[in-house]
């Protein structure tokens, strides 16, 4: 195995002290141009590639910032990501994304890893309920932002969007509709966003005159295409007492009910209606293109990474942060999926 390039090599190819190889990669104007460029020509020449380990022991502070999401496999989460890379690549940092898998007890992995690595922050959509996971890892004193999440009876920052609206936007669509049975296949109930979602869908029955019981919840383990699909086959199992709509916690699960309804020769909308949740890419691609109340994804991303920025660089003293909580509000995006007329 071939040995690595360390610096000392550099200096003596290039017939410097090791110094000046330093002052060439972290303080280039230090150095008189021909020292430089020779230097450098060493560099690439050798293929060294500088220790970043042994830069951060030395100043203390990580080039990276961490970002634990629910589910990578949801565009949802991937369009988050986007957003929080390009403002960290913006700040000179990279970005260790991890998936929680909806897990705690790989979440409390990852912040357990993350505190090992000593990153910048950490940007957190949490999957333990109880809060445990996060009040362990602030004992790290590492700065981290909630997104898709609001900090309730904490003080760090969080970027999320107003679900309890979200949900309400659904529902109020369906029963403008003339739906008066609706399901909600809701996804793990100890997620926030997944009860806030019912609670703007119950909002909106309050406001069109209907009790709860015009709400049948069919809740589901995880949030993703397979537990729609499963979510789907219940629905067809009620039989003549199937509800006539269905709002969905997410994209994922409202396109593996109309996998479902499809398979079984269910037409939608007309047989039933289906509303998702985040307006992901492939919502507008679906077979029947779905109707969704679309979240800011990216925006959430950019956000999330600009704050944590913020309260990084006032750790330094260069600026003065205070914490906030930013809810953007969704939209509802109207496509075949719902427009049946009751």
């Amino acid at each position: 195995m071939a040995q690595s390039v360390g610096i000392k090599d550099v200096a003596r190819a290039a017939g410097v002290s090791v110094g000046t190889v330093s002052n060439v990669i972290n303080r280039p104007d230090t150095v008189a141009t021909e020292t430089r460029t020779r230097v450098q020509s060493a560099i690439d020449r050798l293929g060294y590639v500088r220790s970043e380990s042994a830069r951060q022991l030395r100043a203390g502070r990580s080039r990276i910032m961490g970002l634990l999401v629910l589910d990578m496999g949801n565009p949802f989460f991937v369009d988050v990501a986007r957003g929080a890379e390009r403002t960290a690549r913006d700040a000179g940092l990279g970005v260790m994304v991890c998936n929680s898998a909806q897990s705690a007890s790989e979440e409390a992995e990852y912040l357990s890893l993350f505190a090992e690595q000593r990153v910048r922050g950490v940007l957190l959509t949490p999957a333990d309920a109880t809060g445990r996971n996060i009040e362990t890892f602030r004992r790290h004193n590492i700065p981290f932002v909630l997104v898709d999440r609001v900090a309730e009876g904490t003080t760090e920052c969080s970027v999320s969007v107003d679900d309890v609206a979200g949900g309400a936007l659904a529902v109020r669509h369906l029963v403008d509709a003339g739906h008066r049975s609706i399901a909600y296949v809701s996804g793990p109930p100890g997620l926030n966003q997944v009860r806030d979602r019912r609670t703007g869908a119950l909002n909106a029955l309050e406001e069109a005159g209907l009790g709860p019981e015009h709400l049948r919840e069919l809740p589901t383990e995880r949030l993703d295409v397979a537990a729609g699909r499963d979510a789907g086959a219940r629905l067809l199992g009620l039989g003549g007492d199937r509800p006539t709509a269905v709002f969905c916690a997410n994209d994922l699960l409202a396109l593996g009910v109309l996998q479902a309804m499809y398979a079984a020769g269910v037409g939608v909308p007309d047989d039933l209606a289906i509303v998702g949740y985040d307006d992901i890419e492939f919502a507008a691609a679906a077979a029947v293109p779905l109707t969704s109340v679309r979240q800011p994804a990216v925006t959430m991303g950019t956000l999330a990474a600009e704050m944590l920025l913020e309260e990084t660089e006032a750790e330094t003293g260069a600026k003065r942060h205070e914490h906030r909580r930013v809810v953007l509000q969704p939209e509802l995006v109207v496509r075949r999926s719902s427009l049946s007329a009751r």
